[in-house]
């Protein structure tokens, strides 16, 4: 082979790969940065690209696209001193990728670092109870607060969604402690509850019983002195009328005395005859 030929051939070769080094193709959702002599020179937008080869480089590809960033669990203790474990997903974009590539060594570590370090701090002004409730306010106030700083970086945070907000191992076994505590002391509020109103309705049972007692009383009493009264104005003797009432409770004693299916011997006064006889001779005296 000739000396020529392999002149021309190199020509050919070098020719080659500098077109190459100097076309770029940057596919649609990207961004590239290119350095001349290691000094930012410009950005190549998606499409057919011209660069100086051997003076110019492309130092960093930019993906322009929506970026998801997975920030790993952590623990975060409350202001009640409550350790509850905790992570999040953030959708980021790059705005400027200039900035993006100058601005900080690396913006998704950066912006992942970021957020776990405000998370700790929202979730650390609040109690444990409210912490578990407030998902949507933590992710409002991690959005706010990573804005501006995401901004210097060349970054727009689209949303911050929290995955996942629970109490650590040792804090579920706390809280079902406190909640089984809870369901015993309402379960005995309840009993005290019910024994009481049982305790009210039984003295309100007695007290209507006894009402109902005393008035029955006072109306055998009034039928007594109404009868007594009949009585004393059919006879003359004034004796006669208290005999006859307390002859009459005697033998009604007798009565339920005999009665009884305890009793099995009823014994009698020896004078009850003569006091009946007597009773019977009175009365026939005043007709």
């Amino acid at each position: 082979m000739s000396a020529g030929l392999v002149v021309a051939l190199a020509i050919l070769v070098f020719a080659a790969v500098t077109l190459a080094k100097g076309l770029r193709i940057v596919p649609q959702g990207e961004e590239w940065i290119v350095q001349r002599l290691g000094k930012y020179h410009g950005t190549l937008l998606p499409g057919l690209n011209v660069i100086i080869p051997y003076l110019d480089d492309v130092a960093y590809k930019v993906v322009t696209k929506d970026i998801i960033l997975d920030v790993q669990e952590q623990e975060v203790i409350t202001r009640d001193n409550a350790v509850i474990r905790t992570n999040a997903v953030a959708f980021i974009k790059v705005t400027d990728p200039v900035k993006a590539v100058y601005g900080v060594t690396d913006f998704s570590e950066a912006i992942r670092n970021l957020i776990m370090t405000t998370l700790r701090s929202i979730v650390g002004e609040m109690d444990l109870d409210q912490a578990l409730s407030s998902r949507d306010k933590i992710k409002v106030r991690l959005r706010e607060s990573i804005a501006d700083e995401a901004i210097d970086w060349g970054l727009t945070v689209k949303s911050v969604e929290i995955q996942d907000i629970n109490p650590s191992e040792s804090m579920q076994r706390a809280m079902e402690q406190q909640a089984s505590a809870e369901r015993e002391r309402k379960a005995m509020v309840t009993r005290a509850e019910g024994q009481k109103q049982s305790m009210i309705l039984e003295a309100e049972a007695r007290l209507e019983s006894a009402k109902r007692d005393a008035a029955a009383q006072v109306t055998l009493a009034e039928a007594s002195a109404e009868s007594i009264r009949r009585v004393t104005s059919s006879n003359a003797d004034p004796q006669l009328p208290m005999m006859y009432l307390l002859g009459e409770k005697y033998v009604n004693a007798l009565n339920r005395l005999g009665e009884s299916p305890n009793a099995k011997i009823v014994v009698l006064p020896a004078d009850l005859k003569d006091a009946i006889a007597g009773v019977l001779s009175r009365v026939a005296g005043r007709q």
